[in-house]
């Protein structure tokens, strides 16, 4: 049997220290904003399941037997599978063949600690665009010693995180695409920067670099290359100052009112846009996370179950405007924290900050339909035991592409319920220790329930106003009890079976004293390595209120007997930690970018079968450079793009002292980059 693979960091997640400051304000280190002694899954365990639950477990598990479509089983799965994942323990047989599942048939990259891009034998790569590059007209080129604010809001921007790849009409061979650029490292990009003391000219710089990017793309060619069109007419950058609509069931609240706008409808700026999602009709979304650390004197147990420091901040941005001072504008946190909304077919729309959608560190949203055509959409709270979210529209889309099509779908995220996920166990609370050890029926399993917070103006949260549960959802979710969770990032729903997948990305403290221990959802302590939930909604109904669930994956070595691919041999899989960032592919396949990586490789992109007689088989497509984390990703039937994230960011490195030489070799200041993959031959990715 193979050892188990090294640790290489004992920092949280296996991120550098310059990453946790940087990114997340050193969250890890904190004390876990989630003091809460609300209930969750490992009490729930302890007593006997409600009758209704019972019932409810049973109605699926009925409509599986009989219909093969509903709770964890797809229409096209065989019925050894359907029996399994009815909780009967039995795995179907497993004959793996050579070519591996449709989609995935390629070789899977070895764990490395290469200072590259490394992908697959036969396979090819560009970067598409550089932090820096410009996307406006009148924008300069990128030169790391003139940096300056007006530059920077023409140019892309830095530490891109979510994209997505749009069609563009008319227009042979171009997309568009969209990106999110979460946070800066001033560290990383200026020389002889000063932490204590920076500049004007250097936040400024700063401010204009988070935001969005939308920037055309250009096919070449008889080959995958991408290339951006600069100056495109839809080209556009919002940055940290640009306006932002409110809208939603909050807009307008006296929580979201500061001394520059009374009205509480306009905001500037967007920060820390971690994920995203692709709406059906055509628009993108975009998740604000750490938002928190950007703010200074917090005062208030609002500010603190939010994470925001009662002192100064990391950029000491409070210096150079006031909103970013909690003392003098103790509203100005509340208005971020939202999942925005972008129209990148209109350059001249203002972007709208979707309150319906509720306020937390959202790290995703990623909508569905329901039968009828309303948008229902999943959404993680990227922390330390805080938990899974749904918003379920009272509007139907309309199709196509008319004017007053498009009018009407700008609205559908502002009218509907938000919910918040509790998730029962069915194995005895004896058999979850914290270990990760299987229970006697073979899976970590159980139901589950969506509890409703507020629709529309009314509350159903006693004690707190429906402004109160949107603007502070975190509170909201501790009054109902909802399960604390192991650090929920990107939700998927699948476009192919509709079940949903949660990135759980990791949590060092659970099971520590006087924190929430091992539950079946949860099931290791010091939790280092994470895992993927699957949710089916009861009936296959996403705008239902119960759900059944089990883990899909549990992340880490192989040979670590904590680990769990839905069963599929473990010595055929590639070993993988730290999941974050989940997106499908057209053959149904999760793919799957990590973040902190505890295996002694660098972070990469992972493909897995979600359906069939492979089911679980993981193999790794791409490893990015040293420091770096994988984002995106977008999968195409003959491409695939991810977005390298802080290449060089490690411990000690600097402009003078990079740590990385990647994408523009030695002498070139490190940049994160998109970079495009596809097939040498031409033909589709993993067939």
């Amino acid at each position: 049997m193979r050892n188990l693979l090294p640790l290489i960091s004992s920092h949280p997640g296996g991120r550098s220290s310059l990453t946790c400051r940087f990114r997340c304000g050193d969250a890890c280190f904190k004390e876990t904003p989630n003091t809460s002694d609300n209930e969750y899954a490992g009490d729930i365990i302890a007593r006997a399941v409600s009758r209704r639950s019972m019932m409810r477990a049973a109605a699926v598990v009925t409509v599986a037997a009989a219909a093969g479509t509903a709770a964890l089983t797809g229409p096209n799965a065989p019925q050894a599978e359907a029996a399994a994942l009815a909780g009967h323990g039995h795995k179907p047989p497993h004959k793996p063949a050579p070519s591996g599942a449709r989609g995935l048939r390629f070789s899977p990259v070895a764990p490395n600690k290469d200072d590259k891009v490394t992908i697959p034998d036969g396979y090819s790569q560009n970067v598409v665009i550089r932090w820096g590059e410009p996307i406006l007209r009148g924008a300069p080129a990128f030169n790391p010693d003139k940096q300056s604010a007006k530059a920077q809001a023409g140019q892309f921007g830095y530490n891109n995180d979510f994209l997505s790849l749009l069609p563009l009409r008319g227009e042979r061979g171009r997309q568009v695409l969209v990106a999110n650029h979460e946070y800066t490292d001033e560290i990383l990009m200026f020389r002889g920067y000063d932490p204590a003391n920076p500049t004007r000219e250097q936040v400024e710089i700063a401010w204009a670099a988070h935001g969005l990017s939308v920037v055309v793309v250009q096919e070449e060619y008889r080959t995958g290359k991408l290339g951006p069109v600069s100056r495109h007419p839809l080209n556009r950058r919002l940055t940290a100052t640009s306006e932002f609509r409110v809208t939603g069931p909050a807009a307008g609240s006296d929580l979201l009112r500061t001394s520059a706008d009374r009205t509480g409808s306009r905001v500037l700026g967007t920060l820390n846009n971690c994920a995203g999602g692709t709406t059906p009709w055509g628009t993108t979304l975009h998740g604000e996370e750490n938002f928190n650390q950007y703010f200074a004197n917090g005062n208030t147990a609002e500010h603190k179950r939010y994470g925001i420091g009662t002192g100064a901040t990391e950029r000491k941005w409070e210096r150079f405007d006031r909103r970013f001072d909690l003392a003098k504008e103790p509203n100005e946190a509340n208005r971020f924290g939202w999942v925005v909304e972008l129209d990148p077919y209109d350059p001249d729309s203002t972007p709208r900050k979707r309150t319906a959608l509720g306020r937390f560190k959202h790290e995703a949203a990623q909508p569905r339909l329901t039968s009828d055509g309303r948008p229902v959409v999943y959404m993680g709270d990227d922390e330390k035991f805080d938990y899974l979210y749904k918003f379920v529209s009272s509007k139907r889309m309309k199709k196509g592409t008319s004017r007053a099509a498009r009018e009407h779908n700008l609205t559908l995220l502002d009218e509907g319920t938000l919910y918040v996920a509790k998730l029962t166990g069915d194995s005895p609370a004896a058999e979850i220790d914290g270990t990760g050890k299987l229970p006697t029926d073979g899976e970590f399993d159980g139901s589950g329930v969506w509890i409703p917070l507020a629709t529309g103006t009314t509350s159903h949260v006693p004690g707190m106003t429906a402004d109160e549960v949107y603007v502070y959802t975190r509170l909201a979710g501790d009054k109902v009890g909802a399960t604390k969770m192991d650090r929920p990032e990107d939700v998927e729903p699948s476009p192919r079976t509709g079940r949903v997948y949660v990135a759980l990305t990791n949590n060092s403290d659970r099971g520590k004293e006087g924190k929430a221990g091992a539950d079946e959802a949860n099931p290791r302590n010091a939790n280092k390595h994470g895992q993927i939930l699957e949710l089916a909604e009861n009936w296959d109904d996403p705008a239902g209120d119960g759900f059944a669930w089990r883990l899909f994956l549990v992340a880490g070595d192989p040979n670590d007997p904590a680990t769990y691919f839905s069963g599929f041999p473990k010595e055929s899989v590639s070993p993988i930690s730290c999941p974050d960032n989940v997106a499908f592919d057209d053959h149904g396949n999760l793919w799957i970018s990590t973040d902190g990586n505890q295996l002694g490789s660098h972070d990469g992109l992972f493909g897995v079968a979600t359906h069939g007689d492979r089911r679980g088989e993981l193999k790794q497509f791409l490893t990015v450079p040293t420091g770096a984390e994988t984002c995106g990703p977008v999968i195409q039937d003959r491409r695939v793009l991810v977005a390298v994230q802080h290449p060089g960011e490690v411990d000690g490195a600097s402009v003078e002292k990079p740590a990385s030489i990647w994408p523009d070799g030695p002498g070139k200041i490190v940049r994160p980059s998109v970079v495009a993959v596809w097939r040498k031959d031409g033909r589709d990715i993993g067939v």
